[in-house]
């Protein structure tokens, strides 16, 4: 076990009732053993950086999980509702909502929008996914969405075993098929034909993120298209 996994470990019971905070930090730190210095090594910026530690372990919990399982029978539909409910039964509630509180701050609002687009894009990533034009982000900005609202009505869900919050997520997948047969349906016209041929063919320079690049989402090449 990493010296920020213990750390994070012995945080978590603390941010139920402190929030990620400061003093979430120096009692954690204190249970381990570590210096101020050590603690701050490791968590730089304190309760942010806890908090999108948690947030980062439940991701790479939910990546294991659904690489581990046969999910070849399901609807695609199905693989991403699937994943959903997955990643927010590997979270507490507690935590997620104190993580909420802090990230909706404006100057961590960007971390938490990141943290959310990293969510969504893991998921389509493991689940196979390989656009790498506009559809990479469209996918994404839906299932960004649907995620975020679902974890807004899972927070105050207390229904048995979250029913109502499975039968609100599996509304909201229903929106964005709807969505995707209505983009395709356009695709498929006389007016889409003409306007990608027209002024729309600039949608056909946007490109996915590639390896090796910097911290942005992705890349546009005025040299793709002439």
């Amino acid at each position: 076990m990493t010296d920020q996994d213990r750390l994070l470990d012995a945080a978590l019971t603390h941010a139920v009732f402190d929030g990620w905070s400061d003093r979430t930090l120096a009692a954690a730190r204190a249970e381990c053993g570590m210096t101020e210095a050590e603690a701050k090594a490791i968590f730089p910026r304190g309760a942010v950086d806890m908090a999108l530690a948690y947030h980062r372990r439940g991701d790479l919990r939910m990546v294991t999980l659904l690489e581990a399982e046969d999910l070849s029978a399901m609807r695609f539909r199905d693989r991403i509702g699937h994943a959903v409910r997955l990643r927010l039964e590997l979270a507490d509630k507690d935590l997620v909502r104190r993580g909420l509180s802090l990230l909706a701050l404006p100057h961590h609002a960007g971390e938490g929008a990141r943290a959310l687009w990293n969510t969504s894009d893991l998921i389509w990533t493991t689940l196979g996914d390989t656009s790498r034009d506009i559809n990479w982000y469209t996918k994404r900005a839906s299932l960004s969405a649907v995620y975020s609202s679902t974890v807004l009505f899972w927070l105050g869900d207390t229904s048995e075993g979250n029913a109502a919050t499975w039968a609100f997520l599996d509304r909201r997948i229903d929106n964005v098929m709807q969505f995707e047969k209505a983009k395709a349906k356009f695709r498929d016209s006389k007016l889409a034909d003409a306007f990608l041929k027209g002024p729309g063919r600039i949608l056909d320079t946007i490109r996915a993120p590639g390896e090796g690049r910097e911290d942005y989402p992705g890349r546009w090449h005025p040299e793709d298209k002439a």
